[in-house]
This record gives C-alpha cells, sequence and structure tokens, in this order.
C-alpha cells in the first residue's frame, strides 16, 4: 500500500514532466518505465554480485560488463546532468535496445523503443533520477503498487484511458474465477496487463509457501503461468513492466493481433481467460481468423472475442470477460448464434450486470461481465444473474469513491453471493438483487441474456380512499375555508 508520502513523489515527478513539455500521458509512462527498468537492471546484478560472493564463485550471467558499470543505476544517478542525458541517449538505451535475447519480457520490445526527452530536457531527466532514486522501492509491493499508480492517471488520458480497465473491477472478477498455481492464465487483448498483475497478486497472496516451495510451480509464476497479446509496442513494453515489477520477470507477453488469420492455430492452451477486449475496435475482416468466422460471421469484435476465448480455452477451462451490454440481447444472427453456443454447447455460468458509470469519464457504455466455463458438451442448468447497481465510485465523470456500505458498493456481495449460488441463491426470488434462471426459460426467451428479461420489479400498492369520498372531503374543506374567510373580513370590519 503506498504511503501519501509516497504518492505526493510520484505526483512530483509526474508534474515535471509535465511542465517540462512531456504532456501525454502514455508518453511519460513508457519514459519513466525506461528508468525504472535500468533501475531493475541493477537491482538484479547487485543480486548476482552478493550470491557471487557469498558463495565465492564467478558472477554468473552479469548484466553490466566491466566496461559497462557506469550503466548502473548506482553511478548513472550521480552524474551531472549534461552527461547523465548524453550517456542515456548514447549509450545506455542502445544497450537496451539490444538486450533482446535477454530473459525478461521487457527487454524483448525494446527493439523500436525511442527515448524522447530532447537534448535541453537534460535538467528535467535529472531531476526525474533524484526523485526516482528518492522512492523507496526495495518492497516488492511498494514497487507494483507504485506503478500501478502511475497507471491510474490513464483513466483521465482521453484516448489512452481504453487501456485501463478499473483496477476494483479487475480484482473482483479475479476473486470470482479464483486462479490456481496449476492454472495458465491468459488475456489476448492485455494492454497494461491488469488482469494479469491482478491473478498474479491473488496467487502470491494465497499460495505463496506452495508456489515458493516447489521449484516447477515457482519456475512457472515467474512468466510461463501468464500470457497476454497486444499489438501495441508501447503498451507491450509498459505491460511487460508492470508484470517485472510485480515480480514476474519472464511472463509470455507479445506482439499479437488475436484475432488474425496468423494466429488460428492457437487452440486449447489456456485453463483460464480474463479480459475486457475492446468493444468498438478496427478490424481488418479479411485478415480475420477463418474459424473465428466460422463460428460466428461477424465484423464485430467483441463476438468474436468471445468466439476466440472458446477457441483458446482448453476444456473445462474458464473465462470471465467484460461485453458491451449488446452481446447480452441483440437480434443479429451473429448475436444469437453465439449466445446459443455458450446456453447450449458450453456452460454459462453467470451475467453480472454494470451500471453504465463504470468506464466514465472515457466511456459511458453499459456493459456486463460474463462467466462461462469451456465444455463442448452443453452443461447449463441455470444461470446466475446479478444486477450491480454500485461499485463504490460515484457513476459521473468524477468517479468519486464513496464507501464500503452495500448500497455504495455490491462488490462484497456479489462475491459473496457467488459462492453461494448452488445453496441459498437457489431461493432468491426474481425481486431481489441476485437470482438464478433455468436454461429452458433463457431457450424460450432465443437465447435474451439482459437481466431485465428475467428480473421482477415490485410496485408498492397504494390504498385510495373512493372517489366520492374523496369529492366530499374537498368540499368541506372548501367551506371550512370559506368561513374563515368570511370571519377574517369580520375582525377586519
Amino acid at each position: 500500500m503506498l504511503t501519501g508520502e509516497i504518492r505526493s513523489q510520484v505526483d512530483r515527478v509526474w508534474d515535471a514532466f509535465w511542465t517540462g513539455g512531456i504532456s501525454n500521458p502514455l508518453e511519460v509512462i513508457e519514459q519513466l518505465t525506461y528508468l525504472l527498468f535500468i533501475k531493475r537492471l541493477d537491482e538484479l546484478h547487485t543480486i548476482r554480485e552478493a550470491k557471487a560472493n557469498r558463495l565465492q564463485q564467478p558472477l554468473e550471467d552479469p548484466i553490466f560488463s566491466p566496461e559497462q558499470q557506469h550503466f548502473r543505476w548506482s553511478r548513472f544517478k550521480n552524474l551531472a546532468p549534461e552527461q547523465q542525458y548524453q550517456t542515456m541517449t548514447e549509450e545506455l538505451f542502445p544497450f537496451m535496445r539490444n538486450m533482446g535475447n535477454d530473459d525478461s519480457a521487457f527487454a524483448s520490445h525494446m527493439e523500436k523503443a525511442r527515448f524522447t526527452l530532447p537534448p535541453e530536457k537534460a535538467g528535467l531527466l535529472a531531476r526525474v533520477v533524484d526523485m526516482i532514486d528518492g522512492i523507496p522501492m526495495t518492497d516488492r509491493d511498494t514497487k507494483g503498487d507504485l506503478y500501478e499508480y502511475l497507471l491510474s492517471k490513464l483513466s483521465t488520458a482521453g484516448q489512452n484511458g481504453q487501456f485501463r480497465t478499473p483496477r476494483h473491477i479487475i480484482k473482483m472478477m479475479v476473486n470470482l474465477m479464483q486462479p490456481t498455481p496449476t492454472d495458465t492464465i491468459c488475456d489476448p487483448a492485455c494492454g497494461t496487463a491488469g488482469f494479469l498483475v491482478a491473478a498474479a497478486e491473488r496467487l502470491y497472496d494465497q499460495y505463496r509457501p506452495q508456489i515458493f516451495a516447489d521449484e516447477t510451480l515457482r519456475a512457472r509464476y515467474s512468466g510461463p503461468m501468464f500470457h497476454g497479446y497486444d499489438f501495441d509496442t508501447t503498451m507491450l513494453r509498459v505491460a511487460s513492466m508492470n508484470m517485472m515489477l510485480h515480480g514476474c520477470d519472464r511472463p509470455i507477453i507479445k506482439n499479437r493481433d488475436s484475432l488474425s488469420e496468423d494466429n488460428a492455430g492457437d487452440e486449447e492452451l489456456y485453463s483460464l481467460i480474463l479480459a475486457n477486449p475492446p468493444f468498438k475496435g478496427s478490424l481488418d475482416y479479411d485478415a480475420t481468423a477463418k474459424d473465428l468466422l466460422d463460428m460466428v460471421k461477424t465484423k464485430k469484435t467483441e463476438l468474436l472475442f468471445i468466439a476466440l476465448f472458446l477457441r483458446l480455452l482448453k476444456p473445462g477451462g474458464r473465462a470471465a470477460v467484460i461485453v458491451p451490454d449488446g452481446v447480452l440481447f441483440g437480434s443479429s444472427r451473429a448475436h444469437k448464434t453465439l449466445r446459443r453456443t455458450l446456453v447450449e454447447k458450453q456452460k454459462l455460468e453467470a451475467i453480472i450486470s454494470m451500471p453504465s458509470g463504470v468506464f466514465k469519464p472515457y466511456a459511458g457504455v453499459s456493459t456486463a461481465i460474463v462467466i462461462f466455463t469451456k465444455t463442448n458438451s452443453g452443461g447449463t442448468d441455470y444461470v446466475w444473474f446479478y444486477d450491480m447497481q454500485a461499485d463504490g465510485f460515484s457513476l459521473d465523470d468524477k468517479r468519486a469513491p464513496l464507501g464500503d456500505k452495500h448500497e455504495q458498493n455490491n462488490m462484497a456481495d456479489i462475491i459473496a453471493r457467488w459462492s453461494e449460488r448452488d445453496s441459498t441463491e437457489q431461493n432468491r426470488a426474481r425481486t431481489e438483487q441476485s437470482f438464478l434462471v433455468p436454461q429452458a426459460e433463457i431457450v424460450e426467451n432465443d437465447y435474451d441474456l439482459s437481466i431485465n428479461r428475467y428480473k421482477e420489479i415490485v410496485y408498492e400498492e397504494i390504498q385510495y380512499d373512493p372517489p366520492l369520498q374523496i369529492l366530499d372531503e374537498l368540499a368541506q374543506l372548501e367551506t371550512e375555508i370559506q368561513q374563515g374567510m368570511a370571519e377574517l373580513r369580520g375582525m377586519l370590519v
């Protein structure tokens, strides 16, 4: 958990970029990412040095050669501003770009990276280096929280906000799915890797002794357990750094158009998918994977991504994904075909309807979380519906925090009721916030999955007096008013 002081330090770093003329939030984060990577490299080199000294053995896999010792953060930070800038642009940055053979995901995405601070901003670089050096980052959780705090600034970054799903929504989805150390987890539209990071954090909190006591599990957790794909190179670097600062140095983060025919061979690879795919992304229809179009013939990316998830999941694999409400009730053949597939050929488990303000200020679309398991043989008995009305923040553009009472935040209630869907949830009425709907009823409604199709509204019955009685009472009231006026006139005379 970041302290207020650390947040203030991060804000000062951010403000230094803005006052220095670097106003694109994504560019600020990208440039800070490079500096954090340099700092991380020095930490790793120091750890290997300590191991070599402790074992009295030669240094294995040194990151820096004897001639590159001035690249290390511990020395780089003490250089004069002009020398620091020159070292960064002429030596350090080419060094990082050529680290493609390094086993970290971040290094593999450095080939086309650009350091965009101009020479006249050497003083700005020096100030930012000093500020970063003053932020305590020895604790694993602090590193991760610090980067998450930086990424949270994308939520007010106009079009860049599309890369960030609200962290509390991500955490709730991960808690609903309960990943285990044997899972292989994927987000085919990973952005900043928020879902992968949240899954890694939950695994670390829930299974730390088990993971780090088993060499195989420990090796998987450091990277190969987590797979993320995106076709924005900047976001790939940001996502890789996000995972690295959360303790996963070697995740599989790749530059890939997940819907492309080039990746049609990927199938039945993952046991858990967590995603918020683009709703209205641009689509090259001719390059779209033919097997996805065979499953659902459409140009709508939100439908094609669900078809993709079904292809990528192993039998028995689970998915929790965010979709626009139109997926739930759209009347096109593609919409109905996809919903029929989820209900009849797979196991559709839950629809969590979210309020339209969840993605403000940069989107006001109404969305829902769809949870399903791939079976290829059906299995949908009941679908659990939940009508989320509050997520702990105001639903306007300000998204101000409200509190943890149920009427302000339904998150805890969603998780609690989800765990009881095979018991007490079975008895809930359609008038409540959550309820179950049998498969047969969904089929009868042409596979409509919108919660309003099944939710019942209770109208409060109001008792009225008979009309003649009301008229008599009004007449009596009028007589009393006239008498009162007459008495008042008499008093004035």
